[in-house]
């Protein structure tokens, strides 16, 4: 995996190599064709090739869908890890997921356990920077977002939520949303995803 600088930290930048090679292993461990995967994410079957060719880097917003067809989180494709008693996460080795069309951040905060149902990561919002329209996830998903930095837009359904610096919203995410920099600098947030789905 490449390396990026961020705030005068060395963390880990997702390449289009290695999430396209993750990608198809876990479609060919679930037994999954393309043309498959393709109507359970909703990504068409051109894209999907392209991108576990390494040739195109997705969006978050198609990471997100390609991930709800596996079954699986948004962390569980960047990977896994065996889960101990006790795990330090350096920020220097932080796993990031950046989308090239917008300089939208990912950054996995710990690493993800197979078969957990939770996920802490923080993102990072260029200014007039959207996400893009996230997919509806299964009922029983939920959203912790805190801002750290600017002013952040949480559309849900057809609500709008201004989010100031410091502030916490929470939301159920089984409905389509998105986040959007609604102010002037870089907007970062924390932001918890929780399933209680057994």
């Amino acid at each position: 995996m490449q390396t990026s600088r961020d705030n005068s930290n060395i963390v880990e930048t997702v390449s289009a190599a290695y999430l396209g090679s993750r990608i198809r292993t876990l479609r060919q461990q679930q037994r999954l064709t393309l043309d498959a995967l393709a109507e359970r994410s909703g990504v068409s079957r051109a894209m999907l090739s392209k991108i576990e060719r390494g040739e195109n880097n997705p969006t978050l917003v198609v990471a997100v869908k390609v991930a709800l067809g596996l079954g699986i989180t948004t962390s569980q494709l960047i990977g896994v890890e065996d889960r101990r008693e006790v795990i330090h996460a350096p920020r220097a080795r932080r796993m990031v997921f950046k989308d090239q069309e917008t300089g939208f951040e990912r950054q996995l905060l710990f690493p993800t356990f197979e078969g957990s149902s939770l996920e802490f990561v923080r993102h990072v919002l260029p200014p007039g920077v959207t996400t893009g329209d996230m997919p509806a996830h299964q009922h029983g998903v939920e959203k912790y977002v805190v801002v750290e930095q600017g002013t952040l837009m949480v559309v849900v359904q057809n609500g709008e939520h201004l989010v100031e610096e410091g502030d916490g919203l929470y939301f159920e995410c089984d409905v389509p949303h998105r986040f959007e920099n609604a102010g002037r600098g870089v907007c970062s947030y924390y932001l918890v995803i929780h399933s209680r789905v057994p």
